[in-house]
């Protein structure tokens, strides 16, 4: 069983920058894919950007130049490096893991862009 808490959200104003980052209760080993999904007032949860074991990585449309995924496997964390943060990127952000079969969700952590 593994959990994930999320945190770095906040308040800020367009084009400013945030990272957000996701701590597992412990080590993540063997095949996997780590990602950050956000969800919007009205809207249907998406995808933002993931992370392979292997180190690949994809990103959203929306956000491809702006956002980066990383992560730290000692650490068992992931990051999403977030610039050039627009309105349209207000939402709750969830990271998500996919191991050995199962999906776990961190509970989400608020971003706001606004000015």
């Amino acid at each position: 069983q593994v959990q994930l808490v999320e945190s770095g959200g906040g308040l800020v104003q367009p084009g400013g920058s945030l990272r957000l980052s996701c701590a597992a209760s412990g080590i993540i080993f063997g095949v996997y894919v780590m990602g950050w999904y956000r969800q919007a007032p009205g809207k249907q949860r998406e995808l933002v950007a993931y992370i392979s074991s292997g180190g690949s990585t994809n990103y959203a449309d929306s956000v491809q130049g702006r956002f980066t995924i990383s992560s730290d496997n000692a650490k068992g964390t992931v990051y999403l490096q977030m610039s050039s943060l627009k309105s349209e990127d207000t939402a709750v952000y969830y990271c998500n893991l996919e191991l050995r079969g199962v999906a776990y969700w961190g509970q989400g952590t608020q971003v706001t862009v606004s000015s």
